[in-house]
């Protein structure tokens, strides 16, 4: 019987310890995190448009709305593309979100570009795809994309002279 007994308190003192680890995680984690929560409103005025990144084509603009997308941790940015702008095959080291909030975003999959052979998504779609899916992209109409993950978010194109960030010659 003392056995049994003793079972059960060491089950009861190990199920209090770890419910108690748990509960205490958010706290541990709110003590460490030096900058305090704050909230953050984006009116479409007030979002700051700056030249798209190099890893674009020229013509791209770029608002980060939240974290560092050239960093790890989470982001959210907006891309400002104009009408009839191609990005060509390419892939991504981490999975894509992607959410259309005005114009119309044309995605395709592959290794060559085929605008032809794209999905149309027009304002309010949201897609995702995994980390290396070969893609490309075409819009129609200016086009505001917001893409959400976790950095740092970098591009890899499949044709090394489609990049942007290399010399052209």
């Amino acid at each position: 019987m003392k056995r049994i007994f003793c079972a059960f308190a060491l089950a009861g003192a190990f199920n209090s310890i770890a419910l108690g680890q748990v509960a205490q995680a958010p706290q541990k984690h709110e003590m460490t995190n030096s900058r305090k929560a704050e909230m953050s409103l984006y009116s479409t005025a007030e979002i700051q448009w700056k030249d798209g990144p190099a890893s674009l084509p020229a013509g791209a603009k770029i608002a980060v709305l939240e974290g560092d997308p050239t960093k790890e941790g989470f982001f959210t940015m907006r891309l400002w593309l104009p009408d009839g702008f191609k990005i060509s095959p390419h892939w991504h080291p981490k999975a894509e979100h992607v959410t259309v909030i005005w114009g119309t975003f044309n995605i395709g999959m592959g290794e060559t570009f085929d605008q032809t052979a794209t999905r149309t998504m027009p304002a309010g779609t949201f897609g995702f795809w995994p980390a290396e899916m070969k893609h490309f992209a075409w819009v129609k109409g200016d086009t505001v994309l917001q893409l959400h993950g976790t950095g740092p978010w970098m591009i890899t194109y499949v044709n090394p002279s489609d990049d942007p960030r290399k010399p052209k010659g």
